[in-house]
């Protein structure tokens, strides 16, 4: 088996205190394909969002906060600034350990899906001999204390515990749905159905899964080994033991505000972001976002190691990494020429890369000598 494994040496003083018999595991391997230009180069956990944050560290905050002293990380994706941005950004507060589904099968298409990543580490996970394995998602952005699922999930001595949080139901089609019994065991999960079952006699939301589970390892391995058809959690494990009786919901938001986000597309990430921009953020970001200048921009993400020049005007964009909007441009102000230029969602999110700015270059070139 071909790993990459970074250990830290201490941990912080002052740790909170982590069930020993909780192994978490984190599955980082997502190309991001909603993201467009974003993933050409990098996985989608590997996304930056504000300042130096990427995407990953909102779940790896929340390990380091609840005390977790190690990881497996599950990659496969264009994986390289992923494997350097955990290495140096957090091994020095949980132990990161790398699992590379490519290197680990030898094949270059590595895993088949979410659940059969972790089908790839059954041994290793045997030899640590968890009581629970806590599956987490390394792609949405959102603040939460692992402990208190954990404790629920025994508590009901359930075989899955599904971390779940409140939708509106007319976006319900675009996750996981769960309907639950008064006791919170699942009754029903549907895949971003078209008519979602309400939550809590609430007619305007749904219940939706965050992704984010833990699994007694017994039964979790057990439906591993006996399905090996079973590749993708959501699809294939989580409505077996729905079918069971086994499964239960947990909603971190149920009593306490709760902030959670899946910005897995262009306006979803460009939201979020605002979110945290505003007098007024959901929580502190996992690393200090530094000067974001306001600029000339409005409603818009300027990521890390992108510029606006003075005088020009970005509204309802995402500038990538490298681009450098030049002076008197404007964009996201005309739907059209955004269209024509860069990619437009039909929300009104407009991307901007470097490649993207690079072929306006030739055409303003032209113009300039013609008008000679």
């Amino acid at each position: 088996m071909s790993v990459i494994a970074y250990r830290n040496e201490a941990r912080p003083a002052g740790a909170a205190t982590w069930p020993r018999d909780v192994l978490p595991i984190l599955l980082a391997g997502g190309k991001g394909s909603r993201l467009h230009e974003l993933t050409e180069m990098i996985c989608k956990p590997a996304v930056p969002f504000l300042g130096s944050t990427r995407i990953v560290d909102f779940t790896m905050e929340n390990l380091r906060l609840g005390g977790a002293p190690e990881v497996l990380v599950a990659t496969q994706y264009r994986p390289n600034l992923l494997h350097n941005h955990l290495k140096n950004r957090w091994n020095d507060s949980v132990a990161v350990g790398i699992r590379h589904a490519p290197q680990m099968t030898g094949r270059p298409e590595g895993s088949k899906g979410t659940a059969d990543a972790v089908r790839l580490m059954i041994d290793e996970i045997d030899a640590a001999a968890p009581r629970d394995v806590l599956i987490l998602a390394a792609d949405h952005v959102y603040r939460m204390d692992y402990r208190g699922m954990i404790d629920a999930h025994r508590a009901q001595g359930a075989a899955v515990t599904v971390a779940a949080d409140c939708v509106p139901r007319d976006a319900a089609s675009a996750f996981g749905i769960l309907e639950t019994d008064c006791a919170d065991r699942i009754i029903r999960f549907v895949e971003k159905p078209s008519s979602a079952p309400t939550w809590s006699g609430n007619p305007a939301v749904a219940l939706a899964s965050m992704g984010l589970y833990i699994f007694r390892w017994d039964a979790l391995r057990a439906l591993l080994m006996n399905n090996p058809g079973a590749l993708d959690f959501g699809h294939d494990i989580l409505p077996q033991a729905v079918s069971r009786g086994e499964a239960y919901a947990h909603t971190p938001g149920a009593q306490t505000p709760f902030y959670w986000r899946d910005v897995g597309t262009l306006d979803a990430l460009r939201a979020a972001a605002l979110d945290f921009m505003s007098d007024r953020p959901p929580f502190d970001l996992p690393t200090p976002p530094g000067a974001i200048s306001r600029l000339g921009v409005v409603d818009s993400i300027v990521m890390k190691g992108a510029f606006v020049s003075e005088g020009a005007l970005v509204a309802k964009s995402i500038v990538a990494p490298g681009a450098a909007v030049p002076f008197a441009m404007a964009i996201g102000v005309d739907p059209k020429s955004d269209a024509m230029r860069f990619r437009r969602t039909p929300d009104g999110t407009v991307l901007v890369t470097p490649a993207m700015i690079a072929e306006m270059q030739p055409m303003a070139d032209l113009h300039v000598s013609a008008g000679r």
